[in-house]
């Protein structure tokens, strides 16, 4: 750090001659004159009213009315040092980056809109996003490559720490004109009727949609298989058909298209989770935006 706050002179005396036990000591650590310091001090003992430091044969030594203003004194020096340290904080958010991988079902508003209130705040900081499924998010994040990931994966690396969980339905997707538009609940079993866009294996979904199909033995013979989530909306929209995805908060999905929760018991498990790696210390700009997202999840 090139800049400090400077506490008062006469503190910072006080504290070296404590921690010197000697007036000449501390003067030399404070390149004064030891009669310049000692003068300071016997300033100071006159504004008190009593004695600050006992003379000794051999240096001086903290009166109890010295002990309770160097108490004071080095509260005082501590708040100094953790001001410091916030402000420092405060510049690294001037011309921060936050690098985060994520799941593409937080692209549509939730990662749009949490960006572009931070970056309101915070212009000078700037962001990369990369989407992908969530073993390559993940790698990512242990490569460090990445800050922050967004995912659905019910991870078990050690590595990985999780910083904040929320429950988020798998939901079927369909267009307003389409039959099953004004339910407000399905099961697997009910979408077999129609045309069936499916994410693909790289997908959190897929592997949750699969658990529950081979459980129940229901068979599906999807129409498309996409790793892209927008491209099975554009198809379900074309066909009159359904595909699948997350529900990221209570806000309409911004396609336009009507997602309806799916209650079958093996999708109860669907989650969004902020992780970064164990033990990693993040940027002050990243460490910031967390905290953000944080508070996101809590209004999920």
């Amino acid at each position: 750090m090139s800049w400090r706050l400077q506490p008062p002179t006469i503190f910072s005396y006080l504290d070296a001659v404590a921690h010197h036990g000697s007036i000449r000591k501390a003067a030399e650590a404070l390149h004064i004159a030891s009669s310049a310091l000692n003068r300071r001090v016997l300033d100071l003992e006159a504004e008190v009213g009593s004695p600050l430091f006992e003379r000794l044969p051999r240096g001086v030594r903290a009166t109890a009315a010295g002990e309770l203003l160097l108490a004071y004194v080095r509260r005082s020096l501590k708040e100094l040092r953790l001001v410091e340290a916030q402000i420092d904080g405060l510049r690294g958010l001037v011309h921060g980056f936050v690098r985060i991988a994520v799941a593409e079902s937080v692209t549509g508003r939730m990662l749009p809109d949490a960006i572009a209130d931070y970056h309101g705040r915070y212009p000078g900081v700037g962001f990369s996003v990369r989407v992908g499924g969530p073993k390559e998010i993940a790698a990512a994040l242990l490569r460090d490559k990445v800050d922050l990931i967004l995912t659905h994966e019910q991870f078990d690396e050690p590595d990985l720490a999780t910083l904040a969980a929320v429950f988020q339905p798998l939901c079927v997707l369909v267009s307003p004109e389409h039959p099953l538009a004004t339910r407000t609940q399905l099961r697997l079993s009910e979408c077999v009727a129609y045309p069936i866009a499916m994410p693909d294996e790289t997908l959190a979904a897929r592997t949750l949609i699969d658990l529950a199909l081979r459980r129940h033995s229901i068979r599906f013979e999807p129409a498309l298989v996409s790793n892209s989530i927008e491209t099975t909306k554009m198809f379900a929209r074309s066909s009159n058909g359904l595909c699948f995805s997350f529900r990221i908060g209570k806000r309409p999905d911004v396609s336009g298209m009507i997602t309806i929760p799916l209650t079958d018991p093996e999708l109860q498990d669907a989650s969004l989770r902020l992780a970064t790696r164990r033990g990693r210390v993040l940027p002050v700009a990243a460490a910031s935006f967390a905290e953000q997202l944080i508070g996101i999840f809590d209004e999920l």
